[in-house]
Protein backbone atom coordinates (compact mmCIF):
# COMPACT_ATOMS: atom_id res chain seq x y z
CA UNK A 1 0.00 0.00 0.00
CA UNK A 2 1.59 3.35 -0.98
CA UNK A 3 2.28 5.58 1.76
CA UNK A 4 0.07 8.67 2.32
CA UNK A 5 0.81 12.09 0.51
CA UNK A 6 2.97 14.33 3.07
CA UNK A 7 0.84 17.62 3.24
CA UNK A 8 2.12 21.09 1.81
CA UNK A 9 3.90 23.48 3.51
CA UNK A 10 1.76 25.68 5.98
CA UNK A 11 1.58 28.55 3.75
CA UNK A 12 0.48 26.72 0.55
CA UNK A 13 -2.50 25.07 2.33
CA UNK A 14 -3.49 28.70 4.12
CA UNK A 15 -4.08 29.86 0.75
CA UNK A 16 -6.13 27.10 -0.18
CA UNK A 17 -7.97 27.16 2.62
CA UNK A 18 -8.65 31.07 2.69
CA UNK A 19 -9.95 29.92 -0.81
CA UNK A 20 -12.27 27.26 -0.37
CA UNK A 21 -14.03 28.63 2.88
CA UNK A 22 -13.69 32.44 1.72
CA UNK A 23 -17.47 32.67 1.88
CA UNK A 24 -18.43 30.31 4.95
CA UNK A 25 -19.92 31.76 8.70
CA UNK A 26 -17.90 31.92 11.47
CA UNK A 27 -19.72 28.64 12.50
CA UNK A 28 -19.13 26.48 9.37
CA UNK A 29 -14.81 27.73 9.37
CA UNK A 30 -15.02 26.46 13.11
CA UNK A 31 -16.41 23.46 12.77
CA UNK A 32 -14.98 22.59 9.55
CA UNK A 33 -11.35 23.48 10.70
CA UNK A 34 -12.06 21.40 13.82
CA UNK A 35 -12.48 18.40 11.51
CA UNK A 36 -10.07 19.02 8.44
CA UNK A 37 -7.17 16.90 7.50
CA UNK A 38 -5.52 19.84 6.04
CA UNK A 39 -5.56 21.78 9.49
CA UNK A 40 -4.34 19.49 11.47
CA UNK A 41 -4.78 18.81 15.38
CA UNK A 42 -6.68 21.88 16.68
CA UNK A 43 -6.78 23.68 20.46
CA UNK A 44 -8.50 27.31 20.75
CA UNK A 45 -6.40 29.98 22.14
CA UNK A 46 -8.63 32.09 25.29
CA UNK A 47 -7.68 35.11 26.95
CA UNK A 48 -11.41 34.94 28.67
CA UNK A 49 -11.62 38.18 27.47
CA UNK A 50 -14.21 40.66 26.94
CA UNK A 51 -15.33 38.92 24.02
CA UNK A 52 -13.87 35.56 24.43
CA UNK A 53 -17.38 33.94 25.35
CA UNK A 54 -18.34 33.99 21.21
CA UNK A 55 -16.02 31.60 20.78
CA UNK A 56 -15.90 29.58 23.66
CA UNK A 57 -19.88 29.11 23.33
CA UNK A 58 -19.23 28.15 19.60
CA UNK A 59 -16.75 25.51 20.56
CA UNK A 60 -18.61 24.04 23.44
CA UNK A 61 -21.81 23.54 20.83
CA UNK A 62 -19.21 21.27 18.02
CA UNK A 63 -17.46 19.69 20.66
CA UNK A 64 -17.04 20.37 24.18
CA UNK A 65 -13.82 18.23 24.56
CA UNK A 66 -11.55 20.52 22.51
CA UNK A 67 -8.50 21.58 23.68
CA UNK A 68 -8.67 25.20 25.19
CA UNK A 69 -6.02 26.58 26.20
CA UNK A 70 -5.54 29.77 28.25
CA UNK A 71 -2.71 31.45 29.80
CA UNK A 72 -2.43 32.85 33.25
CA UNK A 73 0.57 35.49 33.13
CA UNK A 74 0.32 35.70 37.31
CA UNK A 75 -0.68 39.60 36.24
CA UNK A 76 -4.11 38.79 35.13
CA UNK A 77 -7.24 41.10 37.04
CA UNK A 78 -8.84 38.30 39.71
CA UNK A 79 -12.25 38.98 37.56
CA UNK A 80 -10.32 37.18 34.59
CA UNK A 81 -9.69 34.33 36.71
CA UNK A 82 -13.21 33.99 38.35
CA UNK A 83 -14.65 34.63 34.89
CA UNK A 84 -12.62 31.60 33.37
CA UNK A 85 -13.45 29.49 35.84
CA UNK A 86 -17.39 30.09 35.88
CA UNK A 87 -17.27 30.35 31.97
CA UNK A 88 -15.85 27.50 31.81
CA UNK A 89 -17.92 25.73 34.10
CA UNK A 90 -21.12 27.08 32.76
CA UNK A 91 -20.55 26.06 29.03
CA UNK A 92 -19.41 22.60 29.82
CA UNK A 93 -15.99 23.12 28.46
CA UNK A 94 -13.92 19.87 29.54
CA UNK A 95 -10.63 20.19 27.94
CA UNK A 96 -9.38 23.52 29.76
CA UNK A 97 -5.63 23.51 29.57
CA UNK A 98 -4.26 26.15 31.59
CA UNK A 99 -0.21 27.89 30.84
CA UNK A 100 1.96 30.12 32.64
CA UNK A 101 5.01 31.70 32.62
CA UNK A 102 8.70 29.19 33.64
CA UNK A 103 8.81 30.10 37.89
CA UNK A 104 12.80 30.56 36.66
CA UNK A 105 12.23 32.84 34.60
CA UNK A 106 9.76 35.25 36.15
CA UNK A 107 12.06 34.74 39.60
CA UNK A 108 15.53 35.97 37.22
CA UNK A 109 14.12 38.38 35.62
CA UNK A 110 10.78 39.96 37.24
CA UNK A 111 11.34 38.98 40.87
CA UNK A 112 9.67 42.49 41.88
CA UNK A 113 6.81 42.15 39.07
CA UNK A 114 8.09 45.64 37.66
CA UNK A 115 9.46 44.33 33.92
CA UNK A 116 5.79 45.09 32.42
CA UNK A 117 6.79 48.87 33.17
CA UNK A 118 10.19 48.99 32.04
CA UNK A 119 10.33 46.22 29.15
CA UNK A 120 7.23 45.28 28.19
CA UNK A 121 8.06 43.33 25.21
CA UNK A 122 10.36 41.46 27.45
CA UNK A 123 7.37 41.14 29.66
CA UNK A 124 5.02 39.99 26.95
CA UNK A 125 7.36 37.36 25.79
CA UNK A 126 8.28 35.69 29.17
CA UNK A 127 4.81 35.79 30.12
CA UNK A 128 3.00 35.24 27.11
CA UNK A 129 4.69 33.93 23.89
CA UNK A 130 6.70 31.51 26.13
CA UNK A 131 4.65 29.60 27.68
CA UNK A 132 2.05 29.61 24.78
CA UNK A 133 4.85 28.18 22.17
CA UNK A 134 5.13 25.43 24.73
CA UNK A 135 1.11 24.93 24.57
CA UNK A 136 0.97 25.17 21.20
CA UNK A 137 3.60 22.11 21.07
CA UNK A 138 1.36 19.47 20.36
CA UNK A 139 -1.17 20.72 17.93
CA UNK A 140 -0.70 21.60 14.49
CA UNK A 141 -3.07 24.84 14.50
CA UNK A 142 -4.71 27.27 16.91
CA UNK A 143 -8.02 29.30 16.61
CA UNK A 144 -8.08 32.62 18.20
CA UNK A 145 -10.90 35.67 18.15
CA UNK A 146 -9.65 38.13 16.57
CA UNK A 147 -11.46 40.50 13.75
CA UNK A 148 -11.29 43.02 11.49
CA UNK A 149 -13.07 46.00 13.12
CA UNK A 150 -10.40 45.74 15.70
CA UNK A 151 -8.30 47.66 13.34
CA UNK A 152 -4.67 48.28 13.15
CA UNK A 153 -2.93 45.02 12.10
CA UNK A 154 -5.86 43.61 11.59
CA UNK A 155 -7.72 45.30 9.55
CA UNK A 156 -7.34 42.84 6.79
CA UNK A 157 -7.44 39.83 8.55
CA UNK A 158 -8.61 36.24 6.82
CA UNK A 159 -9.86 33.42 7.89
CA UNK A 160 -6.82 30.95 7.93
CA UNK A 161 -2.81 32.36 8.86
CA UNK A 162 0.44 30.75 8.19
CA UNK A 163 1.95 30.89 11.70
CA UNK A 164 5.87 30.81 10.83
CA UNK A 165 6.37 26.95 8.93
CA UNK A 166 4.60 24.97 11.36
CA UNK A 167 1.07 26.01 12.68
CA UNK A 168 -2.05 27.51 11.14
CA UNK A 169 -3.83 29.89 13.23
CA UNK A 170 -7.68 30.56 12.49
CA UNK A 171 -9.42 33.61 13.04
CA UNK A 172 -13.50 32.39 12.41
CA UNK A 173 -14.30 35.52 13.45
CA UNK A 174 -12.04 37.54 11.16
CA UNK A 175 -15.53 39.24 9.75
CA UNK A 176 -17.76 39.82 12.67
CA UNK A 177 -18.98 43.23 13.32
CA UNK A 178 -18.40 44.56 17.05
CA UNK A 179 -22.21 44.43 16.60
CA UNK A 180 -22.52 41.02 15.48
CA UNK A 181 -19.80 40.24 18.90
CA UNK A 182 -22.64 41.66 20.90
CA UNK A 183 -25.88 40.33 19.36
CA UNK A 184 -24.57 37.14 19.60
CA UNK A 185 -23.66 37.40 23.65
CA UNK A 186 -27.14 38.37 23.81
CA UNK A 187 -29.29 36.07 22.02
CA UNK A 188 -27.61 33.01 23.46
CA UNK A 189 -27.62 34.68 26.84
CA UNK A 190 -23.91 34.41 27.67
CA UNK A 191 -22.26 35.75 30.84
CA UNK A 192 -20.47 38.59 30.06
CA UNK A 193 -16.32 39.50 31.44
CA UNK A 194 -17.81 41.99 34.83
CA UNK A 195 -14.72 44.43 33.97
CA UNK A 196 -16.79 44.83 30.45
CA UNK A 197 -19.64 46.66 32.43
CA UNK A 198 -17.02 48.90 34.17
CA UNK A 199 -15.32 50.70 31.09
CA UNK A 200 -12.66 48.12 30.04
CA UNK A 201 -13.21 47.05 26.05
CA UNK A 202 -9.89 44.56 25.64
CA UNK A 203 -8.75 43.73 28.90
CA UNK A 204 -5.43 42.07 29.12
CA UNK A 205 -2.99 42.13 32.54
CA UNK A 206 -4.21 44.22 34.88
CA UNK A 207 -0.94 46.75 34.71
CA UNK A 208 -1.03 47.00 31.82
CA UNK A 209 -4.66 47.78 30.75
CA UNK A 210 -7.00 50.54 31.58
CA UNK A 211 -10.57 52.06 30.60
CA UNK A 212 -11.52 52.87 27.13
CA UNK A 213 -13.61 56.31 26.96
CA UNK A 214 -16.44 56.39 24.53
CA UNK A 215 -15.44 57.19 21.23
CA UNK A 216 -11.78 55.68 21.51
CA UNK A 217 -10.57 52.59 19.90
CA UNK A 218 -11.25 49.19 21.23
CA UNK A 219 -7.88 48.59 22.44
CA UNK A 220 -6.84 51.92 23.61
CA UNK A 221 -7.13 50.82 26.73
CA UNK A 222 -3.64 48.14 26.16
CA UNK A 223 -0.49 49.63 27.07
CA UNK A 224 -1.56 53.13 26.74
CA UNK A 225 0.83 55.35 25.92
CA UNK A 226 3.55 52.73 24.72
CA UNK A 227 4.39 52.26 20.89
CA UNK A 228 2.54 48.40 21.38
CA UNK A 229 -0.79 47.55 20.38
CA UNK A 230 0.22 43.27 19.96
CA UNK A 231 1.66 41.23 22.72
CA UNK A 232 3.51 39.48 20.44
CA UNK A 233 1.94 36.14 20.28
CA UNK A 234 1.13 36.35 16.53
CA UNK A 235 2.44 36.51 13.12
CA UNK A 236 1.26 39.54 10.64
CA UNK A 237 1.47 38.77 6.89
CA UNK A 238 4.07 36.01 7.38
CA UNK A 239 6.18 38.46 9.53
CA UNK A 240 6.96 37.34 12.94
CA UNK A 241 5.66 39.82 15.73
CA UNK A 242 7.77 40.02 18.44
CA UNK A 243 9.11 36.24 19.60
CA UNK A 244 10.73 35.00 22.48
CA UNK A 245 14.16 34.54 21.01
CA UNK A 246 13.90 38.22 19.59
CA UNK A 247 13.97 39.81 23.09
CA UNK A 248 16.03 40.34 25.56
CA UNK A 249 14.42 38.68 29.07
Amino acid sequence: MPLEAPLAPVFERVAELNRIYAHHSATAVLERALDDPEVGSTALVSSFGAESVVLLHMVSVIDRTTPVLFLDTEMLFPETLDYQRDVAAKLRLTNVQVSGPDRDLTFVNDANNRLHATNPDACCAMRKAEPLARALEPFDAWITGRKRFQGGKRANLQFFEADGENHIKINPLAHFSREDVQEYIQNNRLPRHPLVAKGYASIGCAPCTTRVAPGEDLRAGRWRGKAKSECGIHVVNGQVVQRVAEVQI
